[in-house]
C-alpha cells in the first residue's frame, strides 16, 4: 500500500534532502526514524531534492507498506515525537498504487527571502543583502522568465538531465514585511537553478548588469555566463501541488 508523506523543515543542519555519502540529508533521518517505528526497512522518495541549507515548508514523500498503517493519527505523533525538532510531519495518508510524489506534482513553489538587516531570530532564514535593489528591473527580468523554456544557463553544470525546459508561470519580488521575497513557481525545477536566478537577479537589481545582457545570459545556454547562486539560507520551497485525485485524502481522518 502506498502512502505520502506530507513535512517540514528547517534545511540548516542538513546537506540537502537527497541521501549521500558525504553528510547527513533530511530524508536520511525520516527513512531512519521510520523504519525504526515501522519495525522494518522503509525507503522514502520525495517531491523533488533541495540543496544543503534550503529549507521545506512543504515537501512530499511516499513510501510503501505491505500492510495498511491502520490509525494514522497517532502514528503520525509518534514520529515526530521521536525525529529531530527540526523535521516535522504533518500528515500520511494513502493514495493510488501509482501516485509518485515527484513524477504526479504538476508544479513546485519556491521563495527566496532577502532582508537588508540581520535578525536573530530567522538566522539562516534569510540572506542579508544591504545594497540597493532596483526591484522594478528585477521584476522585468521576471517577465522574460515567464516566457523562457530552456533553462540550462541556471542550472548546475554536473546534473544528468534528459533536458532543460522548464514551463514557469510566476516569477516576482515582491516587498513583505520589511523582506523583499521572490516569489517563482513552475512544472519543474533544475539543480540549483532558483538560487542562480537569483544571484544573477541581484546583478541586475544593482545595477550591474542589464536586461538586455540577462536576455543573452538565458540564450547563451552556458552555467558560466551567468551570476554566482545566492547563498542557500534563504531559500524555501513552500509549496507543491498534485492532481486533486492524489490529495483527496489529505484532511481526511483515518
Amino acid at each position: 500500500m502506498r502512502y505520502f508523506m506530507e513535512l517540514a523543515y528547517r534545511g540548516t543542519n542538513y546537506h540537502g534532502w537527497q541521501t549521500q555519502a558525504n553528510g547527513i540529508s533530511v530524508q536520511e533521518v525520516i527513512e531512519k526514524k521510520l523504519s525504526t517505528l515501522l519495525r522494518q526497512s522503509v525507503g522514502i522518495v520525495g517531491s523533488g531534492r533541495t540543496d544543503s541549507g534550503v529549507h521545506a515548508g512543504q515537501q512530499f514523500a511516499h513510501f510503501d507498506l505491505e500492510k495498511p498503517l491502520g490509525n494514522i493519527g497517532p502514528f503520525v505523533h509518534a514520529l515526530n515525537c521521536i525525529l529531530p525538532a527540526d523535521i516535522a510531519v504533518r500528515t500520511i495518508f494513502p493514495v493510488d498504487a501509482d501516485a509518485h510524489a515527484r513524477y504526479s506534482a504538476v508544479y513546485r513553489y519556491y521563495q527566496y527571502r532577502i532582508a537588508r538587516q540581520k535578525d536573530p531570530f530567522r538566522e539562516d532564514q534569510l540572506y542579508v543583502f544591504q545594497p540597493h535593489l532596483d526591484v522594478d528591473r528585477m521584476n522585468e527580468v521576471g517577465r522574460l522568465l515567464r516566457e523562457q523554456t530552456d533553462f540550462q544557463s541556471f542550472s548546475k553544470v554536473r546534473t544528468t538531465v534528459a533536458h532543460f525546459r522548464c514551463e514557469m508561470d510566476l516569477a516576482e519580488w515582491r516587498h513583505e514585511n520589511g523582506v523583499l521575497v521572490f516569489h517563482t513557481r513552475a512544472n519543474r525545477f533544475l539543480y540549483g537553478m532558483v538560487r542562480a536566478l537569483v544571484g544573477t537577479m541581484l546583478e541586475v537589481g544593482q545595477g550591474r548588469m542589464s536586461v538586455e545582457e540577462f536576455q543573452q545570459i538565458m540564450r547563451a545556454k552556458d552555467r558560466r555566463k551567468a551570476g554566482r547562486s545566492a547563498p542557500p539560507g534563504g531559500l524555501f520551497l513552500v509549496e507543491v501541488g498534485y492532481p486533486p485525485e492524489i490529495i483527496h485524502h489529505k484532511n481526511v481522518e483515518i
